[in-house]
Formats: C-alpha cells, sequence, structure tokens
C-alpha cells in the first residue's frame, strides 16, 4: 500500500517535528503561560499542499502576542465530505520539575519513545494527523473523502479561545465526520463515544481570622475540610449507579486544588477557598447533583454560623455518539484492515474537544488514538511507534480499504 510507505518513509521527519514542537511552550495563561502562538506559527510553515489553509485567531490580551491561534487546513477529496482530525497546541506545566528524568521542554528520543511535556497530549497527534495529510498529498491520490487537521488554541483550560469558537464560525457541516486523537489506549483497541458530564466546583468557606493561640474565632480552615469531607462522601453514597460504558463506570468527586490562605503558621484562616472536580455518568443530570450539594451546602452554613459559597466554576455535559455512525464504522473497518483488531466502544470520565461537536449536534464524532495514558505526568512520552502507526490511519480512513 503506497500511502503506508509514505507514512514510514516519513518516521525520522515525525521524530524531528515532534521534538521542535515539546521545545515551544505552548502553555494556556491561566496556567501563568504565553499561549499557543509560536507553536502555530512553526506548524504554518508545514502545511503545503493543502488546497486551503486557514487562521482563525482569537484576541486575548493575556498573551504577549495578543492572540489565541487556530489552524485549519484541508484537502479536497471526490465527495463534499470532510473527515477531520481535530488536535490542540496548548499543553499543561511541567508540575515538579524534580519528578523528571530530562528536561520537560526538551524532546529526548530514548527507547522508541520521546520524552517531554505534551509529548503525547497532544503533540504526538499533532504530528501523526500532519504527516497523514503530507503522505495522502504525496501519494498523488484523491481521497474518497475531504481530509482536514485543525489544531486548537485553549483545549487545557476551557477552549473558549478554541474549538468553541471555531464550531460558532460554520467551518464544519453537520454532514462531517470527527477524530478527535485525544485519549487512547496501548493497543489502539478502544474508541471513545461518550463523555461523562463535568462538574468543577469552587468552594469558599469563611471564618473568623484570629492568632493561633488564642482560637476564639471560627477556623474557615477546619469548617471548610469538615464541609469538604461530607460532601464527599455524600456524593459517592446518593449518587453511586454505575454504566459499564465508561471507565471507571461510576460518577466520581475528587477534591483537588486549594488556594494559600495566611501565611504564616500561627493565624487561623479566616477564609478557606478550594475545589471539587465530579465526572458524572449520564444516569443523572447535573442539575440533580447541584441541588443535592446546596442542601449539604444549606446545613453546614447554619450549623458553622458562617458562610459557605459554592461557585460553578465549569460546567459541560454532552451527548453520545451513536453506535452505528459512519466514522465508527469506518474506524472500527481500518483498524481491522491495518492491525487486526475488532475496536470496543467505551465512555471516560475526561474532557476532550469531542464533547463541543456533540454538544452542538455534529453526531458523527469519535475520540481516538493509541497512547499509554500519560498525560499531565512526569517524564510524560509519546511511543514512536504509535505517532507513525496512527498517522497510517488517519490517512487511511479518507479512502476505501484498497489504498
Amino acid at each position: 500500500m503506497k500511502l503506508l510507505e509514505i507514512v514510514d518513509g516519513y518516521r525520522d521527519e515525525m521524530i524531528r517535528t515532534l521534538c521542535d514542537i515539546i521545545e515551544i511552550k505552548a502553555i494556556p495563561p491561566e496556567f501563568d503561560g504565553d499561549g499557543e502562538f509560536r507553536k502555530a506559527e512553526y506548524l504554518m510553515k508545514h502545511l503545503k499542499g493543502f488546497d486551503s489553509v486557514e487562521r482563525y485567531d482569537v484576541r486575548d490580551e493575556r498573551v504577549s502576542d495578543g492572540v489565541r491561534p487556530n489552524i485549519v487546513a484541508k484537502i479536497e477529496g471526490a465527495l463534499e465530505r470532510t473527515i477531520w482530525i481535530v488536535a490542540h497546541l496548548d499543553v499543561v506545566p511541567e508540575g515538579d520539575e524534580k519528578l523528571w528524568n530530562t528536561p520537560p521542554f526538551k524532546g529526548v528520543v530514548k527507547d522508541g519513545r520521546i520524552y517531554g511535556r505534551g509529548s503525547e497530549d497532544n503533540g504526538q497527534s499533532i504530528v501523526s494527523s500532519l504527516f497523514a495529510a503530507k503522505a495522502i498529498i504525496e501519494s498523488g491520490y484523491t481521497p474518497k473523502y475531504s481530509f482536514g487537521v485543525v489544531y486548537v488554541a485553549d483545549e487545557e483550560a476551557g477552549s473558549n479561545y478554541g474549538i468553541k469558537h471555531l464550531i460558532e464560525q460554520d467551518i464544519f457541516s453537520k454532514n462531517d465526520m470527527f477524530i478527535i486523537p485525544d485519549i487512547g489506549t496501548p493497543k489502539g483497541d478502544m474508541i471513545e463515544i461518550a463523555e461523562k458530564s463535568i462538574l468543577w466546583l469552587k468552594f469558599k468557606v469563611y471564618g473568623q481570622q484570629s492568632h493561633a493561640s488564642m482560637p476564639t474565632g471560627v477556623n474557615a480552615s477546619r469548617r471548610a475540610m469538615e464541609f469538604i469531607l461530607d460532601l464527599d462522601q455524600k456524593l459517592h453514597s446518593k449518587f453511586n449507579r454505575k454504566n459499564n460504558l465508561f471507565i471507571p463506570p461510576h460518577s466520581t468527586f475528587e477534591p483537588t486544588k486549594r488556594e494559600k490562605n495566611v501565611d504564616n503558621i500561627n493565624t487561623i484562616p479566616g477564609l478557606d477557598v478550594s475545589y471539587m472536580d465530579c465526572r458524572i455518568i449520564p444516569d443523572y443530570d447535573v442539575a440533580e447533583v447541584l441541588g443535592y450539594i446546596e442542601d449539604i451546602r444549606n446545613f453546614h452554613e447554619m450549623r458553622g454560623n458562617g458562610r459557605i459559597e459554592v461557585e460553578v466554576v465549569q460546567k459541560v455535559s454532552s451527548p453520545q455518539t451513536p453506535e452505528t455512525a459512519v466514522i465508527i464504522g469506518r474506524l472500527k473497518k481500518t483498524l481491522e484492515v491495518l492491525r487486526g483488531i475488532t475496536p470496543k466502544l467505551y465512555g471516560i470520565g475526561g474532557n476532550t474537544c469531542a464533547s463541543f461537536f456533540r454538544r452542538k449536534g455534529f453526531t458523527e464524532t469519535a475520540a481516538w488514538c493509541t497512547a499509554d495514558g500519560v498525560a499531565h505526568q512526569a517524564n510524560e512520552y509519546c511511543v514512536i511507534d504509535h505517532m507513525v502507526n496512527d498517522a497510517k490511519v488517519f490517512a487511511m480512513l479518507a479512502f476505501d480499504p484498497q489504498y
């Protein structure tokens, strides 16, 4: 198959390209970064041969270049229907650098892997989709379906400057098909068709600041711990159904971030601010969960004789892709031909760009790639074979299997 041979010939160039983009810090301003502009500029130089290349930049004064970039590039096919591969440009910070065995923002090739922040999430899929397109162009074949790549900003911090903005620009047709290569398994044998609802909450628990040796005030830290521990236990107990489409099969409610309160050990804080990440299976309405949280908030507020505020930081729900969708069938068939596997369908607790497409009625949406699942971890890596073999899958999707 000529396409596959062309992709194999790109292996060394794919490695160099991923190493290059790892070295471009594309951290969102929410995480004290300067955005994705330099990475987008680098990729723009690699888009020769596409029938169309467009930039959709969104103003954001928090970053030095003033914009958050989004790239849409397309190769025309025989049919007026496009298969889009949608990957994201931004990465999360490196975390504690002492936990890394290699420099986080330097691509290090070792033992069949490329190490570095953003290597798997989402650099691998940027490169595999880009070189799938290059292989189609070099082959000279006209694909059955048009083939497009979309590289978006802001996926790690809400997508307001990225895919949410693009969907409102009437770029995509409801007849189009979408692959979001942002979640996967080491064998590539699972296709994601559903995502749990996401509910991010911020809690502000008030007390009265005082000297720790004379605890006459209400300790906001203690009140917050009591409230959140009680909330944690009650949420898991009440919303305990299982849905075996998902991994894990139940809703999760996890206390996470906690903001700094006082600077010194010997002061009782008058305010405690903390957060919870909830991932809710579709068996429950998010409004029901919020109503239950409000009941618990009221109880603790009255018992503790002090204010407790609950703020919804993010709330996202999306429908499921039908198991009979065309893109599911094409992806299954391609994996059967290329890898000899019959993939299973599943749902996840994470949030990808797929959820925004599904919410807007783009029913032909699947999330898939081949990945070890080391996103956001120290010593994040991309398996080189995963990157190359995914490029073959993406390229073949636009054709019928004989290519």
